[in-house]
């Protein structure tokens, strides 16, 4: 069916295919795939973004993905999240799956088109989704936006405040604690936990540089004054001989230099949240840091005990 004049890996319905010509017993074979009810793929067609295609193949011209859809067509980090999200202009263009969920809205959009697929921008995906995110996955969200999108912590925070969208509190407090340079999600999730323990925030992406003005290394979290690193490291043990001997001659190095290092793990942020919060705080009163806080429980919300 390589003339057929409609694209069959793109989700597409039954009433497009038969308007097409397409005989309907060809729909039966097993190169065929139902996505929603009506909705149908060609199986090489598959991919990631075929379920959000298949919910606005059946929405009339003007829907676009938003809330939980646009993060994932952004590929910006969210919770598993069950349903496809589309967003119409009128009550009337909703369409029902148990799959989908609709929203209306009459604010005017400016769809952003991502592989082909309309979608709110990153910062209207943001605002939307403080709504229904903790804050620490809206931080979380927050700092692999301004990673991938080319936005700043500033400019995000402008929009949050300017916006007249719901939840533009929620999103501000958020927004304030979005950070450039974080390299990964559990980077953002151990600055939190430091963050809401009530501890000093430690700086991000803190790069060194050789007396030549050379890149020397770069710390994922640190107390710069006090020369504490705080890393998160997710491997359960050295991957090789090799890549542990340089672990081990890199941190000899940080010694020589008067720095100390305190590495957490996946049970350090998950398992053992307040032993981490107590072992940052020590470190932060013994090398001199000063008025060192006492630890807020407000971390306990986001994290386990």
């Amino acid at each position: 069916m390589s003339s057929f004049p409609l694209n069959l890996h793109h989700p597409f319905t039954k009433r497009q295919f038969l308007e097409a010509g397409g005989d309907p017993r060809v729909l039966r074979r097993r190169a065929f795939k139902q996505v929603l009810r009506a909705v149908w793929v060609h199986r090489d067609g598959i991919d990631d973004d075929t379920g959000l295609r298949a919910a606005l193949a059946i929405h009339p011209e003007g829907a676009f993905a938003s809330h939980f859809s646009a993060a994932r067509l952004l590929r910006l980090p969210v919770p598993e999240h069950a349903f496809e999200h589309v967003t119409v202009l009128h009550p009337d263009d909703r369409r029902y799956r148990p799959e989908i969920k609709s929203h209306v809205t009459t604010r005017e959009r400016e769809p952003i088109a991502v592989r082909g697929i309309p979608s709110t921008d990153p910062i209207t995906t943001f605002i939307q989704l403080a709504g229904v995110l903790s804050l620490l996955d809206l931080v979380v969200l927050g700092d692999a936006l301004v990673r991938k999108c080319q936005i700043s912590p500033g400019q995000l925070l402008t929009a949050c405040r300017e916006s007249r969208e719901y939840y533009v509190g929620l999103a501000c407090r958020g927004a304030e604690l979005v950070r450039e340079g974080v390299g990964s999600v559990m980077e953002t999730r151990l600055r939190l936990l430091l963050v809401l323990a009530g501890l000093p925030e430690p700086e991000v992406n803190v790069i060194v540089y050789n007396e030549d003005g050379t890149w020397k290394r770069r710390f994922d979290l640190c107390y710069r004054k006090i020369k504490l690193i705080v890393e998160y490291d997710g491997r359960h043990h050295a991957e090789s001989a090799s890549q542990w001997n340089s672990d081990l001659e890199r941190r000899e190095e940080f010694d020589d230099e008067g720095y100390r290092i305190l590495v957490v793990t996946a049970r350090g942020l998950f398992v053992e949240p307040g032993r981490t919060i107590q072992r940052v705080r020590r470190q932060l009163i013994v090398r001199g840091w000063g008025d060192v806080p006492p630890v807020d429980d407000a971390w306990k919300t986001y994290f386990t005990a």
